[in-house]
């Protein structure tokens, strides 16, 4: 079992930088991929970031390439989306999950414990 809590979430001018946090519990964290997933309203979820258990890949949706970053505090049992010049299409609830026995994963079939989301909402 592993539980998910993200923070971090908020209201942004366009340009604005926020930065995300995951804290996990249960199973051991380094031992299982992180990603970060968002979904807007009336809009399928969607990919935006993974990493995997070792934190040596990483992965990212192309609308964020260059602009968000995720890396993993394994003595804080906490993954963090550093989000850098937002845009309003960034507008969405952001949420966490945890791939068990994955390397880490675009496809959210792959992941087995969600976090609940925190909004993040970028103004023009």
């Amino acid at each position: 079992q592993v539980q998910l809590v993200e923070s971090g979430g908020g209201l942004v001018q366009a340009g604005g930088s926020l930065r995300l946090s995951c804290t996990a519990s249960g199973r051991t964290f380094s031992t299982y991929a992180m990603g970060w997933f968002r979904q807007a309203p009336g809009k399928e979820r969607e990919f935006v970031a993974a990493m995997s258990v070792t934190g040596r890949n990483t992965y990212y949706a192309d609308s964020v390439k260059g602009r968000f970053t995720i890396h993993r505090d394994t003595a804080k049992n906490t993954v963090y989306l550093q989000m850098n010049s937002l845009k309003p299409e960034d507008t969405a609830v952001y949420s966490c999950a945890a791939d068990l026995y994955g390397s880490g994963s675009g496809a959210a079939r792959a992941y087995d414990y969600w976090g609940q989301g925190t909004q993040v909402t970028v103004s023009s």
